[in-house]
């Protein structure tokens, strides 16, 4: 009987031991099971509360305002928002379960991430909003150029846009607690070396837009539409339109179109 109760003290000892800590086991398993059943019910009902807004317009809107640039993102608010209180609901549960259960290690490193969600937010927050203002001075640069007939506005506003995202990256990841001392010293020269190299570029080749700009505003401001010109002795006939490019007349034979640098070098007889 000593004996055989030295074999079976082993085996007693580890059913001791499962009895002992069954409650514990079983109260885990409720846990999951609630905040389970807890999160699907919450995201089941808020879909259903979405689904009768009118937020995926709004999505649709965002899309298009395309902040991101050319880039194709499909942002659907619905998807975010439900994917957003999905994972929190999901870290507040292990965070309770963490102090419940006693795992105080997970429930340090939870509390942590909760205390740093202020500051990511706020780096997301700035690189959202940098994205969507290089948008727009991009845009605002294209149109201007187009409005002033210059070529090139596709590519400075599209080096506008980058510097902003780039500027403002850097800015959010400062928000973030990264280090960015390193690339902000090694971005400062490449981005002013590009930027010589582009103000010398652009000078040079915008000598002769800016003087064909000269030469229309002096046109313009002598001679108007509707007047009957003679051009060198050769051509005559009535202004019919004028810009910083050509001027266009209508002769007896037709139209006549003139570039404006041969109306400023020129004599130009005005008749009226």
């Amino acid at each position: 009987m000593a004996l055989q109760a030295e074999v079976l003290k082993p085996f007693q000892k580890i059913f001791e031991d499962i009895l002992e800590s069954l409650p514990t086991v079983l109260k885990f398993i409720g846990f999951v099971v609630f905040a389970w059943l807890f999160i699907r019910v919450f995201i089941y009902v808020l879909r259903k509360i979405l689904a009768k807004t009118n937020i995926d317009e709004w999505s649709k809107k965002l899309s298009q305002t395309k902040i991101f640039g050319d880039t194709t993102i499909n942002i659907v608010l619905t998807k975010v928002i439900l994917g957003v209180l999905k994972w929190f609901l999901i870290l507040v549960f292990v965070l309770a379960g963490a102090e419940m259960f006693g795992l105080t290690a997970i429930s340090n490193g939870i509390q942590s991430f909760f205390a740093y969600l202020p500051r990511l937010l706020t780096a997301l927050g700035i690189f959202v909003g940098g994205a969507y203002l290089g948008t727009v001075v991009k845009k605002s640069i294209q149109s201007m150029f187009k409005s002033l007939d210059i070529t090139g506005g596709n590519l400075v506003g599209n080096i506008a846009f980058y510097l902003i995202v780039v500027f403002l990256s850097i800015t959010a990841l400062d928000q973030a607690g990264v280090d960015t001392s390193v690339i902000k010293s090694n971005l400062t020269l490449i981005i002013g070396s590009i930027l010589l190299a582009f103000t010398i570029a652009f000078g040079l080749g915008s000598r002769d837009v800016i003087k064909r700009l000269l030469f229309g505003y002096y046109s313009r401001k002598n001679i108007g539409i509707g007047d009957e010109i003679v051009v060198n002795d050769e051509v005559e006939g009535v202004v019919i339109a004028i810009d910083n490019i050509c001027l266009v007349l209508k002769t007896t034979n037709g139209k006549v179109v003139l570039p404006i640098k041969h109306i400023v070098d020129n004599k130009i007889v005005v008749k009226k």
